[in-house]
């Protein structure tokens, strides 16, 4: 019997769609509470190839969600060591480890490769980068988000919508795992709708799941959804995210990171401001300059660069310089 015969009796998967799956490489931007679960699947399914990428390292904080990693991998890799155990789940599967950060510099090169993409990163950065470069190639992209009880799966680009035109702007304020938390259970419920939607996609499912965003409370025990697939773009002069090493000499460079996050400027030409100078002093650059912002998530950059853009009509771009791994020890 074949490995993949439950899914193959299936009228809506048969050998064709099966084969669709085998065909396919889907890159997974993050493998850790959201990622495993997404990667696990896959490979199961038997999708060809799956590239991971992640530049993060196992921490003991970890593992009650992230469920491809032991105690024996605190301190590693987890794109190498998701890819050794996956490996060992499916030989049908190739996978190839990435261990860095998913970047604009990278990200075009990394996008050209895939069939699909599944956002698993928890950024704001890393989603709206990888919408934008999937919206340019439409390429289907499948991103969620969990934090606490709750959280929420969607379908973008491709034959639908970007993330953009549902989120246009990032909220006034937002927490992480790290400082609100999250159950595990509900990453993992998040995981396995990711990858069914990616699934559905590459199996040519209808209707498709492009085009649909799922919430799940797992609090209240209450799902809910809508479908956008007419939602409009928004208009040109959204702020982009760039790489640090694009800052160009005639740029006007703000670092919005103080000492003690940053000690190190990214920039020689930088200077450190907070978000609260723009509404109140309105610096600006001089004309003809761009406005580059830096932060550590992409959050402070947004909402200086909304006070900004209310006096100033130049190019503004982003720069989300993330968060380094730490070991975290028993």
């Amino acid at each position: 019997m074949s490995r993949y015969a439950r899914q193959e009796i299936l009228p809506e998967v048969g050998t064709q769609g099966q084969a669709a799956i085998g065909k396919a490489t889907v890159l997974i931007v993050g493998v850790g509470g959201l990622g495993c679960p997404v990667a696990q699947y896959l490979a199961a399914a038997g999708v060809g190839r799956l590239i991971l990428v992640d530049s993060d390292i196992v921490s003991i904080s970890n593992l009650h969600r992230q469920t491809l990693f032991r105690e024996a991998d605190i301190g590693m890799l987890k794109a190498q060591i998701a890819a050794q155990s996956l490996a060992g789940l499916n030989s049908d599967c190739t996978i190839m480890p990435v261990c860095e950060r998913l970047t604009p510099k990278n990200a075009k090169a990394l996008i050209s490769e895939a069939s699909l993409v599944v956002d698993c990163a928890d950024s704001f950065a890393v989603s709206y980068i990888l919408s934008d470069f999937c919206k340019a190639t439409a390429t289907p992209f499948i991103t969620a988000s969990a934090l606490g009880f709750s959280g929420y799966v969607g379908g973008f680009c491709g034959s639908a919508p970007s993330l953009r035109a549902v989120f246009p702007d990032l909220p006034a304020r937002a927490a992480t795992c790290a400082t609100a938390g999250v159950m595990g259970p509900v990453v993992g419920l998040l995981g396995a709708a990711q990858a069914q939607m990616a699934l559905s996609v590459l199996v040519g499912l209808e209707p498709s799941p492009l085009g649909q965003l799922v919430t799940h409370d797992l609090r209240t025990m209450r799902s809910s959804g809508f479908r956008f697939d007419n939602a409009p773009e928004p208009e040109s002069g959204s702020f982009a995210f760039i790489a640090d090493d694009e800052i160009q000499p005639s740029d006007w460079v703000i670092e919005l990171r103080d000492e003690a996050e940053a000690p190190a400027l990214v920039h020689p030409a930088a200077r450190r401001m907070k978000v609260s100078d723009f509404p109140t002093a309105k610096p600006m650059p001089d004309t003809g300059q761009r406005a580059v912002l830096i932060c550590r998530s992409g959050l402070r950059s947004w909402q200086a660069a909304t006070h900004l853009k209310t006096y100033w009509d130049g190019p503004i771009s982003l720069i989300a310089m993330g968060d380094m791994p730490e070991l975290e020890r028993p």
